[in-house]
């Protein structure tokens, strides 16, 4: 019987370690895997986040030059931008088991990926307790020159290989006509309300 040194042992763990973290890294390579499902939708669309009984819409967007938490409205200067602020207001209805933590990002047909912006205290997406929903608003910084196809891609982080969902949303910016039509009806300045936590009906 041949027997390995620990240190062949320890490499050979090692590179499964690595393995798995590298799948976990890059989910893109996992969509062909069962336990995912995209689920595609437009504004004003409940969808389902698959397994959880849990469901997001989102309710309206709003185009703004400037962005301002409510509760900062008395004394902070509003947060300015060269760009285009877009608004997506939600609605979130969580079911028996809530989904894993949801990441959000803006994608645009130009291949242009956007984070929601930082330093807004009101801005998210995430869901309540079971039996509630909640209502809020997650707010993005955007090239206007590449709004084209805007749509809120919705990612789970999963931290166990259970069934669930990526969800993406159409925003409604078909071409670039659209485009600058939104951005030329921005409002000078939106206010980012806090979250609202209510009885699911």
């Amino acid at each position: 019987m041949k027997l390995y040194r620990p240190a062949t042992i320890l490499v050979g763990v090692l590179f499964v370690l690595i393995g798995g973290l590298t799948r976990l890294a890059t989910p893109e390579h996992v969509y062909d895997e069962q336990n995912i499902k995209v689920v595609h939708g437009t504004i004003g669309e409940p969808l389902d986040y698959e397994g959880t009984g849990s469901t997001v819409k989102v309710t309206r967007i709003k185009f703004a030059r400037s962005v301002l938490d409510s509760s900062d409205s008395d004394g902070k200067k509003p947060l300015e931008t060269n760009g285009i602020y877009v608004a997506i207001e939600w609605d979130a209805i969580r079911g028996d088991r809530k989904p894993d933590l949801t990441n959000a990002t803006l994608r645009a047909d130009g291949g242009s990926v956007y984070m929601p912006v930082e330093g807004l205290s009101h801005s998210g997406l995430d869901f309540p307790d079971a039996g509630y929903a909640k209502t809020g608003t997650v707010v993005f910084e955007i090239n206007p020159a590449d709004m084209t196809g805007l749509t809120l891609e919705l990612r789970p982080t999963m931290l166990f290989n259970v069934y669930n969902s990526d969800i993406t949303v159409d925003l409604g910016v078909p071409t670039e006509a659209i485009a600058q039509q939104m951005v030329d009806g921005a409002v000078a300045q939106y206010i980012v309300e806090d979250a609202i936590t209510r009885v699911a009906s």
